[in-house]
C-alpha cells in the first residue's frame, strides 16, 4: 500500500472523493466490531455480555444514554482516553478520525480495560440512531460519514434491534444505505427476544425481515440472530433453547474473526485498489476532455451535468474494460468534482503517475503480489485448485496442473 497505492491516491486526490489514506496502524490493528442501532436496543449491554464485565464510561438505560462513539480496547489499567489523545496515540488505528475535527473528537473516546477478549478484538459502541430532525440538528458532526469511515475499516458490523423497536426510521435507513459495499460484514441481531412469547417472536421476526428487505434492496435474505445479550440467561423457558443456540452461533462468528482478520484486510485493500483504478481513469478522461486554452469553465460546467458525466463513465468503462461495480456513486463523485479544476487532474501517462508506471505497478500488485501474499497465509495455499495424488495417471496429473495454471 505504501509503495504502490498511496502515491496514486495522493496524485489523484482520492481522499477527497472517498476516504482518507490508510496508516500502518490500521493494518496492524486488532479486528474491530461496530455496533449500530436505535437507542436502548442493548448495544452497550451487548458489549458487557461479550466482555463478561463492566467497562469504563458505560451508560445503560431506557433513554438515549450513549451520546458518543466509544472504542472499547485492551489495556492493563481501566481508564478513559479522550478522542483527541486517542487519534494521535502511537499505534492507534483511529488516526484518520482527526480530519473530522474537534466537534466530533469531543464526542469520541476510548474505553481501556483489561478484559482478556479485548486482546483479540476491539468493540466500537455508537450513539443510538434517533428519529426525525434530532438525528442531525442535535449533532454538530457528520454522523453518517463517521459511520462510513468505521464501516470501511471494521471486520464486522452488528445491527441491533429489539421487539419493541422494529420500525426502521428514515434516518436509520440512511445509515444502513451508507454501509453499501460492506454487506458481507453485516450481522443483524434481534436482542431482548426472551421478552416475548413464541407466537409473538414469530410475528416480530417476520416483521423485522420485511423491514430489512425494503432497506437492503437485495433478493438475498440477511441472517438475523435471535438472542438476549446481557448478564442474565434468557428467562422465557419456551424460547430459551432457540435463543441459546442462536447466541452461540453469533459468538462462533466473533471467535473466528481473529483468524480471518488478515484475509479481510487484504480483501478491503483489493476493494480500495479496484476503486482507485477506476477513479484514476475517470480523472484522466475528464482531463482529456478539457480544452487547452479557452472555454475551460464552460466545458467543466457541461461535464458536471449528470447526463454528460454518465457518458464519461460509460466511455471509461468501454475503453478500459472496467467492471461497472468498480465505479463510484456518480452523485457523490459530482458533488466533489465540481469544486475542483478538471484541467489539473493527472493523466494516466502524465508525470504525476510516472508515465503510466504507477498504474502498471498497481495492476501487477493486483494480479501477482496480492495472490502471492494470500498464498503465504495459513489455509490459503492452493485454494480452489485440484490436487492430484501420486497413484493417478500422468494424464490426470497434467490435467490438474493445467487447471491450477488456469486458476492462477
Amino acid at each position: 500500500y505504501r509503495n504502490v497505492v498511496r502515491p496514486i491516491e495522493m496524485a489523484t486526490k482520492f481522499e477527497h472523493f472517498h476516504s482518507n489514506m490508510l496508516t500502518d496502524s490500521e493494518f496492524d490493528a486488532a479486528p474491530m466490531i461496530l455496533l449500530i442501532g436505535p437507542y436502548s436496543v442493548g448495544k452497550t449491554s451487548f458489549i458487557k455480555y461479550i466482555l463478561g464485565r463492566e467497562f469504563p464510561g458505560q451508560r445503560v438505560g431506557p433513554e438515549p444514554t450513549t451520546d458518543r462513539f466509544m472504542a472499547v480496547m485492551h489495556g492493563e489499567q481501566d481508564k478513559i482516553v479522550p478522542g483527541n489523545a486517542l487519534t494521535v496515540a502511537p499505534g492507534s488505528p483511529f488516526g484518520g478520525l482527526k480530519y473530522y475535527g474537534n466537534n466530533f473528537l469531543t464526542r469520541f473516546e476510548g474505553s481501556v480495560c483489561s478484559a482478556p477478549v479485548l486482546e483479540k478484538l476491539t468493540l466500537v459502541d455508537t450513539p443510538g440512531v434517533l428519529s426525525g430532525q434530532k438525528q442531525k440538528l442535535n449533532r454538530n458532526y457528520d454522523f453518517d460519514q463517521i459511520v462510513k469511515w468505521f464501516a470501511e475499516r471494521v471486520d464486522l458490523i452488528i445491527l441491533l434491534f429489539d421487539p419493541y423497536k422494529l420500525d426502521i426510521s428514515d434516518e436509520l435507513s440512511a445509515v444502513i444505505r451508507i454501509l453499501k459495499g460492506n454487506e458481507d460484514k453485516i450481522r443483524v441481531v434481534l436482542n431482548k427476544a426472551d421478552a416475548v412469547s413464541v407466537q409473538q417472536l414469530m410475528r416480530v421476526y417476520g416483521a423485522l425481515m420485511w423491514s430489512l428487505g425494503k432497506v437492503f434492496e437485495t433478493p438475498e435474505v440477511v441472517r438475523v440472530y435471535i438472542g438476549s445479550f446481557w448478564e442474565k440467561p434468557p428467562v422465557n423457558e419456551q424460547t430459551r433453547p432457540l435463543l441459546l443456540a442462536e447466541m452461540e452461533d453469533l459468538l462462533n462468528d466473533l471467535r473466528n474473526l481473529p483468524k480471518q482478520s488478515a484475509v479481510r484486510k487484504v480483501n478491503e485493500l483489493v476493494k480500495r485498489m479496484r476503486l482507485l483504478r477506476a477513479h484514476t481513469f475517470i480523472l484522466h478522461e475528464l482531463r482529456s476532455a478539457m480544452p487547452t486554452m479557452m472555454g475551460m469553465k464552460k466545458k467543466q460546467e457541461k461535464l458536471c451535468d449528470p447526463a454528460e458525466m454518465a457518458n464519461v463513465f460509460r466511455t471509461v468503462h468501454k475503453k478500459n474494460n472496467l467492471p461497472p461495480g468498480d465505479f463510484p456513486e456518480m452523485r457523490k463523485f459530482l458533488s466533489v468534482a465540481r469544486e475542483l479544476s478538471f484541467s489539473e487532474f493527472p493523466k494516466v501517462d502524465g508525470s504525476r503517475l510516472k508515465g503510466g508506471k504507477l498504474l502498471e505497478q498497481l495492476d501487477t500488485a493486483m494480479s501477482t503480489d496480492i495472490p502471492r501474499l494470500l498464498e503465504s497465509m495459513p489455509g490459503m495455499t492452493g485454494t480452489g485448485t485440484t490436487k492430484s495424488s501420486g497413484s493417478q495417471s500422468a494424464t490426470a496429473d497434467d490435467l490438474a496442473a493445467e487447471e491450477a495454471e488456469v486458476y492462477k
